[in-house]
């Protein structure tokens, strides 16, 4: 449905994933730390399928292409997904916020290129959630959008902790968030609700019953349908108050 491109990056060349038609709504989609692969393509086109055009980059660019990253096991059998994250580094924590801010300003520039004027909106996985959140708050105004699913480390004690960026912002929220996820306690997901109140953001804030960490990932054995599907259905409808009717 879609297609590879490559776009000029704040540090060189970066592939990404475009689906959808020409004209439509932008969504960027900010992927999990597995990386850009079939399964996100999969993700952003079903997204591109309820009118949107879909831009997926390979945030990882500045450590190799998609192939060259991606996984060699099928992460579904026991233990290949673990083995997977321990042989990875540090290739998420040095994703810092001095590197994909730049990088944010390229990816929303390439997909206002070819999307409708107007506001998008950004979802991200797992260590994408963080970067949706941080891109909401970098372009108030035109994000007015964003979606973060089983995401870690949305509240931290640090100052630039991603949370503290919301009032910032200017978009509508939705968070779907892992059942006993460690790096997303319930205590967390309270401070974010918090958060969202005292900002005025309108949201939906929820952590999804049995759905472990990872779970819209087919490609994996943290998959669970229903947290995948109501991860859809709501992040649908988001879209759908926030772009559409901003497009009208």
């Amino acid at each position: 449905m879609g297609q590879t491109i490559e776009l000029e990056a704040a540090d060189g060349v970066a592939e990404a994933y475009l689906t959808g038609r020409p004209g439509e709504p932008g969504v960027l989609f900010f992927i999990d730390a597995i990386g850009l692969r079939p399964q996100i393509e999969l993700m952003a086109d079903r997204i591109a399928s309820w009118g949107y055009l879909v831009l997926a980059p390979n945030v990882f660019y500045r450590r190799g292409r998609a192939e060259e990253l991606a996984p060699r096991a099928d992460l579904r059998e026991a233990g290949a997904r673990e083995e997977f994250f321990a042989g990875i580094g540090d290739r998420v924590p040095s994703y810092t916020p001095e590197l994909s801010g730049p990088d944010a300003e390229a990816w929303v520039r390439a997909l206002g290129e070819q999307a409708a004027a107007g506001p998008i909106g950004v979802t991200g996985y797992c260590m994408g959630a963080r970067l949706a959140v941080r891109t909401a708050a970098q372009f108030p105004g035109t994000v007015a959008a964003a979606g973060g699913f089983h995401g870690g480390g949305l509240v931290t004690d640090a100052e630039d902790s991603p949370h503290r960026l919301i009032g910032a912002s200017s978009a509508d929220y939705v968070f779907g968030h892992a059942d006993r996820d460690q790096g997303m306690t319930p205590e967390h997901v309270a401070v974010l609700e918090e958060t969202l109140v005292a900002a005025g953001r309108p949201h939906l804030n929820a952590i999804y019953p049995d759905a472990p960490h990872g779970y819209t990932m087919a490609d994996t054995s943290v998959y669970q349908e229903a947290g995948a599907e109501r991860h859809y259905a709501e992040l649908e409808a988001l879209l759908a108050r926030a772009l559409r009717t901003a497009t009208r």
